[in-house]
């Protein structure tokens, strides 16, 4: 202000100079110059404000939607929520100290809806044509409360590269990510939950083994029929680990489906058998954090994430399959034989969210399934190939798709153009308010992504 008072006397002096008529259109432009950037300076004054104050009540609202579908408010005490939240935003600068007022607070039983409106009062340095001093700008902003659930699974890479400082970083950002979607849950309502897939060459499939096949050299590479006169067992061997590769259809090839274990299928003899998946007898590690299905449990998930170890190769396809698994509710009664949950929901856009987040640090280079030979580390084309489909059936289905490379190699690199090409196609069409796919260089950009992916996982329930 000292700054446009100082030009304004330059201005009186110019004026009051008696040498000619150039002092009186040098005054006049001078003054116009005054009013002129008086005015630019309200305008900005006003925008910012503007702008502040709508991200405020959009957080407002937004915070106290969540609290009323997890239960940690009541509907009388969301006018007070609200109240307080845009208190404590009130910060000076743009917004004057508690200079935000709630004008009216709106709750929509039938439509499950909270809406806000709210006001500040701007002083304007310049109060020009018509003005007064000060200038009320007003936002109002909606936000869902509802019954919806989600349910998200996290598949994570813990291959022999995510050694050292990696393995640790993605430690923190995941057990972050699962404090963000879980932390603030009310025990008892599991509005959200979360499935774990660890994965390198293989899954360990922990409790859900039973649904594994276990191939034996010279063996069959499908179930045994269960029209014949002989044990369900028959074919298979002992089981090693807990772990899986891929499924197979009856040709040998991977299959992309999503259907239970328990679903029969005709081999090419016209005889049935179970769809179970297979643990390729070429399989050599077994990773030891072991998958956990769709749970609310917080603390058993940050467990398991503690205890991640990096070792193998990276079976891609193989990850993408049974993150695919644990959201498709074809799997809800393997799930809940064996006593690990409810198992997924039904798939209903209108009641459920359904999220997938896929992440490792390099190209998936294992497959086994219709490959000859040796698998690990050889089979880029086809395990990319593999995820990719994996992923267009989940898409199809209508799960949203995140993906995230990890510290992915120099921008030149084979391995990351490979990947980037994979995870890209991977992930579900951005969109004006939401990315899907993640290029993170360092374990503080792991961790931002996956927070800022946990926050639009918030927001497609919560907003519109």
């Amino acid at each position: 202000m000292q700054r446009f008072r100082g030009l304004g006397r330059a201005a009186k002096g110019f004026a009051a100079d008696s040498r000619g008529n150039f002092a009186i259109v040098f005054g006049l432009a001078a003054a116009a110059l005054v009013l002129g950037v008086g005015y630019a300076v309200d305008t900005a004054q006003l925008v910012n404000a503007k702008s502040a104050l709508r991200e405020a009540v959009d957080a407002a609202v937004t915070s106290t939607a969540r609290d009323l579908t997890t239960g940690t408010a009541t509907e009388d005490e969301a006018k007070k929520i609200v109240e307080a939240f845009l208190s404590a935003n009130s910060t000076g600068g743009a917004l004057a100290y508690n200079g935000i007022k709630l004008d009216g607070l709106a709750i929509n039983r039938t439509a499950k809806t909270l809406e806000a409106t709210a006001h500040v009062d701007v002083p304007l340095y310049f109060p020009l044509f018509g003005r007064g001093n000060v200038e009320r700008v007003s936002e109002t902003s909606t936000a869902l409360y509802s019954n919806k659930r989600i349910e998200v699974a996290l598949m994570l890479d813990l291959t022999g590269s995510m050694k050292g400082q990696k393995i640790k970083d993605l430690r923190t950002a995941a057990g972050n990510a699962v404090e963000a979607m879980l932390g603030s849950q009310k025990p008892g309502i599991d509005r959200v939950r979360v499935a774990l897939v660890p994965y390198a060459e293989a899954v360990n499939t922990g409790g859900l083994a039973d649904s594994v096949f276990v191939e034996v050299n010279g063996g069959p590479t499908l179930p045994p029929s269960i029209d014949d006169p002989i044990p369900a067992s028959a074919g298979a061997g002992s089981r090693p680990d807990r772990c899986s590769t891929e499924r197979r259809d009856k040709d040998g090839e991977p299959d992309f489906s999503d259907d239970g274990p328990e679903t029969i299928r005709w081999n090419n003899q016209g005889k049935r058998y179970l769809a179970k998946v297979n643990r390729d007898r070429r399989m050599t590690k077994c990773p030891s954090a072991a998958l956990i299905p769709l749970t609310a449990d917080r603390q058993k998930l940050l467990n398991t994430i503690s205890t991640f170890s990096a070792d193998g190769v990276t079976a891609g396809g193989i990850a993408a399959q049974w993150g695919y698994y644990m959201l498709s509710p074809r799997w809800r009664n393997t799930v809940r034989a064996a006593g690990l949950g409810d198992g997924p929901a039904d798939y209903a856009p209108d009641k459920v969210s359904k999220v997938a987040i896929l992440m490792t640090d390099g190209a998936f280079n294992t497959a086994f399934a219709g490959v000859s030979g040796t698998p690990q580390n050889v089979q880029q084309t086809k395990s990319s190939a593999n995820a990719q489909a994996i992923c267009a059936n989940m898409k199809a289905g209508g799960i949203e798709v995140y993906t995230i490379g990890f510290d992915l190699g120099s921008n030149k690199s084979s391995e990351k153009v490979a990947a980037l090409a994979v995870l890209k196609n991977c992930a579900s069409p951005d969109t004006n308010r939401t990315r899907h796919f993640f290029d993170a260089s360092t374990g503080p950009e792991l961790d931002a992504a996956f927070k800022e992916i946990a926050g639009n996982i918030e927001k497609l329930v919560l907003t519109r």
